[in-house]
């Protein structure tokens, strides 16, 4: 008899990958099944695991091809789905937070037991090799008698600030500790036991669009086996502290459990002077040591050993390992942990809790604008701009709820794939203008043309059969060749006829603008072509990849010497350059909407500093050592991992990331009478001052 598990994946969006590669590195287990109700993402993620595609859950269930499944939709539909595989006879593991309750955890769990089938908490992070370590000195009394323990989760939440608010996470208040305080409190229980909780706060509240307030930060003390336990969560821009420390009467234990690294510090019986030196010495010895093993665990696992996978694979060890020892993630410990949630969300004032009512409507939108991508950055500012001009809008979105509760009379959020010419087609029934600002950034160029080419094509055919009068579509300036800084960019420049040798998200966009093109010499479609700078001002993100490789909020690598002025852009700009397209007689033209020059990215962070009073530690990024690095994964990729579809862009491409070249903005000013911010000091009022980078 077999003793393979067959094992299912529901859900098959970003946390999934992580739960489908720590799968594939386990012994005794294979994925035989994704679902999901996204067709294409269930067909892709099937594709790379070797799994069946499903498209229901019934239907996943009655094949008869999964053991377990693991649970990994919003957390909305956590409860449902669990209950229907336990009754269809399936072991289920549930991401956290398993469900929106205890009373829900607590119904999974004896519908686990009526029917005899496993329920267990995807608590991952308790997976974790050092911090199985930390557990088990703990137990044994190396660090003494434990009276305190601090576990933190500080780490920036950029959807509070800079969306997309349609997010479960954000529908309600506790939401946000019920998204992350599972990591915290199943570290408490796991150790101590019960937690008793004693008191809760929240701190630094954040207006969501319709001004309905977040909390950001959650301060909570309670008590479990006789320890006194402080959680701490932030969700502003602030440095990666992911903790948990032990503090007892022999050591004091610190566990990193973001970067898998313990340390303890412990007393020693030296004199006065040596005493602090050998404290420290042995400290230091830690950090190297723990520096250099997990250094050399990637380089060996050719970097497919993270901590964070690495957490993943150590839960599934338990699971599905020969011992079976899954007690840590058992259903009943989740219920303890989801009870301890519920009594700091009881605990925090009814104001914390309160959602905004959104405002009375009127009357219908009637909408003669669509905007596609209407809930991300530039959407955002460009429907508020359009329904400023006296338009109603229809936005285009994966829900029916969208970033714009203020405004009942004039948006209105429709739901339609973009994989359906049908559907889309009727969703812009009675519209003059449409704007396709949705991008998909792939892995893959087949994943390209079926998600940003295709869908692109499609909508440029669906405007054709709507009878739309005007498609502005949104490419990017990161098609260009920008490496020459001696080549000055107009939209005359145009894209090399090869890309094949430019980044992907490049690449793509470029064939976009191609395909588009080519439906309106032959078909008459009424096109024009956005192409936006590097975006920023109020609701964009500190963290703002344009301009370097981010280490976290506090560090950026800037692509190349940062000297050179970048092509930065006011968002409220955007939008009104995006809205003089609609009518201008400039069909079948394309548009480059760059600010006047301005800053460096030098300049940029040394604003930040003299605005904001936050020194960011900027360095240079030397581009040929870009490349050669990336030359090296390419290498391993294709041949040690065999990682299929594997590109590798040219040293042009990393030095075009560095917006070498130069852009004339001319032809925007000219023939749409655009006319981008000029002023410095109120550009960097805008961009920097006003743009709440920080959360706070």
């Amino acid at each position: 008899m077999s003793t393979e598990t067959r094992v299912g994946l529901i859900g098959a969006g970003y946390i999934a990958t992580w739960h489908a590669d720590a799968l594939r590195a386990t012994p005794g287990v294979r994925i035989t099944a994704v679902c999901d109700l996204d067709e294409t993402a269930a067909n892709g993620l099937a594709s790379s695991t070797g799994g069946k595609a499903f498209y229901a859950v019934d239907d996943l269930i009655d094949a008869r091809v999964c053991d377990a499944v693991h649970i990994l939709t919003p957390p909305h539909l956590h409860k449902q789905i669990a209950i229907q595989c336990l009754r269809g006879g399936l072991d289920v593991l549930v991401e956290k937070p398993v469900a929106e309750s205890a009373a829900e955890t607590r119904e999974i769990a004896e519908i686990a037991k009526e029917t005899g089938k496993c329920f267990r908490a995807g608590h991952n992070f308790l997976g974790l090799p050092a911090y199985q370590r930390m557990k088990a000195e703990m137990q044994k009394g190396t660090y003494g008698r434990i009276s305190g323990c601090e576990i933190t989760w500080a780490l920036p939440l950029a959807p509070l600030r800079s969306g997309p608010f349609t997010l479960w996470l954000l529908r309600q208040p506790q939401n946000l500790l019920l998204e992350l305080g599972p990591h915290l409190f199943a570290f408490a229980h796991d150790l101590f036991g019960t937690v008793e909780v004693l008191h809760a706060q929240a701190a630094r509240p954040i207006a969501l669009p319709g001004d309905d307030m977040r909390p950001q930060a959650f301060r909570i003390l309670a008590r479990a086996g006789g320890v006194e336990i402080t959680f701490t969560l932030s969700m502003v821009e602030t440095v990666d502290d992911r903790s948990v420390t032990l503090r007892g009467s022999s050591a004091r234990a610190r566990l990193d459990y973001a970067q898998d690294v313990l340390v303890v510090e412990r007393e020693n019986a030296s004199d006065l002077v040596v005493n602090p030196l050998r404290r420290q010495l042995d400290l230091s010895r830690q950090h190297l040591w723990q520096g250099m093993k997990n250094a050399a665990v990637q380089l060996k696992s050719l970097n497919t050993k993270n901590p964070y996978g690495r957490s993943f694979r150590g839960m599934n060890a338990a699971l599905y390992g020969p011992t079976g020892t899954a007690t840590p993630f058992d259903g009943d410990k989740a219920v303890q942990v989801m009870q301890a949630i519920d009594d700091a969300i009881a605990l925090l004032p009814e104001a914390v809790l309160k959602v905004a009512a959104p405002a009375v409507q009127t009357r219908k939108p009637r909408p003669t604008a669509m905007v596609i991508g209407g809930t991300g950055f530039i959407g955002r500012a460009l429907t508020r701009r359009l329904v400023a001009d006296g338009r109603d809008v229809r936005v285009l979105s994966r829900g029916r709820s969208g970033p714009f509760p203020d405004l009942p009379d004039n948006v209105e959020t429709v739901a339609a794939s973009l994989h359906d010419l049908d559907g889309l087609t009727e969703a812009m029934k009675g519209i003059d203008v449409v704007f396709n600002l949705a991008k998909a950034l792939e892995t893959s160029w087949a994943d390209c043309l079926v998600n940003d080419v295709g869908v692109a094509t499609r909508v440029g055919m669906a405007c054709e059969q709507a009878g739309v009068k005007r498609l502005i579509y949104t490419g990017t300036i990161a098609s260009y060749d920008m490496s020459d800084p001696a080549v000055k960019i107009t939209e005359d420049t145009g894209f090399a006829e090869d890309m094949t040798d430019r980044n992907l998200y490049a690449r793509s966009k470029a064939e976009c603008e191609k395909q588009l093109m080519k439906l309106h010499r032959d078909r008459g479609l009424p096109l024009v072509i956005a192409r936006p700078g590097i975006v920023v001002g109020e609701g964009g993100p500190l963290q703002h990849w344009g301009i370097g490789r981010w280490h976290g909020a506090g560090a950026v690598r800037i692509w190349g010497h940062g000297r050179n002025i970048l092509p930065f852009v006011l968002n409220d700009d955007i939008a009104d350059g995006l809205v003089r397209m609609i009518d201008a007689p400039v069909e079948g033209q394309s548009f480059n909407l760059i600010g006047e020059p301005m800053l460096s990215a030098r300049d940029y962070f040394d604003a930040i500093h003299t605005e904001l009073g936050a020194r960011i530690r900027v360095s240079s990024g030397n581009l040929h050592a870009f490349y050669a690095s990336d030359a090296l994964k390419y290498g391993l990729k294709k041949y040690a991992l065999r990682r299929p579809g594997v590109i590798r862009p040219s040293l042009a491409d990393w030095k075009s990331r560095a917006h070498f070249s130069p852009f004339v903005n001319e032809k925007p000013k000219r023939l749409l009478g655009w006319k981008p911010e000029a002023d410095r000091t109120t550009f960097i009022e805008r961009a920097i001052t006003k743009a709440n980078l920080f959360g706070f």
